[in-house]
């Protein structure tokens, strides 16, 4: 044992001070303080009410989540730590009594494979990981600049800097020191947690030995020595952006889990997520310099009212690959039989990727004419980074989304994410199928589809079937079908989100309604027959009808057959677009 009295948390929350130990993981570390200021973040990461070594229940072990591509992942460890001659030699607390830190370490590397796997890494990839939401990272200086244009843009970035301060409270602000530079040994490559900013009318300057404080009021230097605990040091706003070259701050999370703007703090209260792939010789169409570019995959995106929208691309590591608990798992020898999991440039993991944004009139238009005009937004470049994004206001209508990679025929999978302040739906503009199989699952032509998420609640949206009075309470979901020549395909999916062998007996039933601001209640499905129904009611994963329907407001109504049957599920509704 290296501690007679362990505990996970202080019950001091200024206790939050982290210790790195031999292991390169400064990025990851940064990123745990994210936690300290979230009892939100802290409960999701850590989940409450475990047993610790106090309890008579206490097995040794604890669980972790850690969000990966899209998903919460719960991962156990036990509670056995890496030592050297009897103390931890990886992370610790500053109060050595406290394990969270190197328990939530030893998750994240199994996670990763192994501790090794932790060493060198990026801040923004740990904050995603540990929050869910996005980072953004600013350098604060780059190569080849001339005097003046350093000059202007340092007044920039130290103005996006005195305002991200004011949100120091709320998320991590992390800054890293890429290179080491001659006369200022203490920093060395290596990343810094920014703790909390301030103001004084007198410019001072601390270096390793300290003497940079006999510049400063020894009234003032009394009150920021009080606040300093082993570890950090106070630095002026000039040698700030001097010596460091990159700044990454996580957009803050709320205690009801939302996101909140880096730019404006309002609530990004909306959000939709769709995976895809570039697919080698249908799909990877490589940046707008290629001809190919049309073929990459493309989304819509329906603002429904003035917005400020984040979008981000996030794109799964290609050098590993995930087993069924969610686990990352090294995948050398399936990289050798395929070589493009390795493609790309010597020592990356990751394509370089890019996003570009065109806003369209309408959703039948002309794609090359639209692709050759200039996007309302988009990456400067494409980066070889896991995630990139862009965040701007947008105005109500539809926009083209397109995911690329720089490279044509470079494969690779990604999440789509969107965030936004007013209400959106995103979904994909399906290909025609090439593959003779797929050709069953949906007809030739193109496809837009649009994923909704739902639950049965035991007494508050688990009606069961239409056989039961309490149909009504089960969720509804609206679908619009606009005015168009004749009758439109489309075809919805339910599936249910559990094991086989804990399947439910599911079903739907489609009716349509006068107009979209129809709402159920007891007698509403009393006089309204539905148009189309997948019953009887199937004990099995998914199931799904095809259908023809006029224009006209609708609504999609999914049931188990079984009143006060709990469960979770998705609605996938594929419309065919004619052009």
């Amino acid at each position: 044992d290296i501690c007679s009295t362990p505990r996970l948390f202080s019950n001091n929350p200024q206790d939050v001070q982290v210790k790195q130990g031999i292991l390169g993981d400064c990025w990851f570390l940064c990123a745990c303080v994210a936690l300290q200021k979230s009892k939100y973040l802290l409960n999701k990461v850590i989940p409450p009410g475990q047993p610790n070594w106090t309890d008579e229940s206490y097995q040794g072990c604890f669980t972790c989540r850690v969000w990966q591509f899209g998903h919460w992942v719960e991962v156990t460890i036990d509670d056995r730590l890496p030592c050297l001659g009897g103390k931890l030699c990886f992370s610790q607390c500053q109060t050595e009594d406290l394990f969270w830190l190197p328990l939530l370490e030893k998750a994240y590397a199994k996670v990763h494979g192994s501790y090794e796997q932790l060493w060198a890494g990026q801040v923004a990839d740990a904050l995603v990981d540990l929050t869910g939401g996005i980072a953004e990272r600013w350098t604060l200086k780059g190569p080849g600049r001339n005097v003046e244009k350093e000059k202007t843009a340092m007044v920039l970035e130290k103005a996006v800097f005195r305002r991200l301060t004011n949100l120091k409270e709320q998320c991590v602000i992390s800054c890293s020191v890429l290179n080491s530079r001659q006369g200022n040994r203490c920093l060395v490559e290596h990343c810094y947690g920014t703790l909390l900013g301030k103001e004084l009318n007198v410019n001072f300057c601390l270096t390793c030995s300290g003497q940079g404080w006999s510049q400063l009021d020894p009234v003032v230097a009394s009150e920021l020595l009080s606040h300093i605990q082993e570890g950090e040091f106070w630095v002026d706003e000039e040698e700030f952006f001097r010596e460091f070259d990159e700044i990454t701050v996580s957009f803050p999370v709320n205690e009801d889990g939302q996101l909140q703007s880096l730019y404006t703090e309002k609530v990004l209260y909306h959000s939709q997520n769709l995976f895809g792939s570039w697919v080698r010789g249908q799909s990877a169409g490589g940046c707008r310099n290629n001809s190919s570019f049309p073929t990459n995959p493309k989304f819509w995106l329906r603002v429904c009212e003035k917005s400020e929208v984040c979008i981000a691309l996030l794109q799964k590591h290609r050098k590993y690959s995930a087993d069924w608990a969610g686990r990352i798992k090294n995948l050398t020898h399936l990289a050798e039989e395929n070589l493009s999991l390795t493609e790309g440039i010597q020592g990356k993991n990751y394509q370089a990727v890019g996003l570009h944004v065109w806003k369209v009139e309408k959703k039948r238009f002309n794609l090359p004419k639209t692709l050759s005009a200039p996007p309302v937004v988009g990456t400067v470049c494409h980066s070889y980074d896991r995630e990139v994004h862009v965040c701007c206001d947008l105005s109500p209508g539809f926009y083209l989304v397109v995911p690329s990679t720089f490279l044509k025929d470079a494969v690779g999978n990604f999440l789509l994410r969107v965030f936004s302040t007013g209400r959106i739906s995103l979904s994909e503009l399906k290909p025609p199928p090439a593959d003779a199989a797929l050709c069953e699952e949906l007809p030739a032509g193109e496809w837009e589809t649009v994923q909704l998420h739902g639950c049965w609640k035991n007494g508050q949206s688990a009606g069961g079937s239409r056989n039961f009075p309490s149909f009504h309470i089960n969720p509804c979901f609206p679908l619009s079908i606009p005015a168009g020549p004749g009758t439109s395909s489309v075809k919805v999916t339910l599936r249910q989100h559990c094991q086989d062998s804990k399947c439910r007996p599911i079903g739907f039933h489609i009716f349509q309604v006068p107009n979209s601001s129809w709402k159920p209640h007891t007698s509403s499905f009393l006089h309204l027959e539905p148009l189309v129904s997948c019953v009887p009611h199937c004990y099995s994963q998914e199931v799904s009808q095809l259908c023809r329907l006029p224009a006209g407001s609708y609504v999609i109504v999914p049931s188990t057959y079984l009143p006060n049957t709990e469960g979770n599920f998705t609605v996938v509704v594929a419309t065919k677009i004619d052009r």
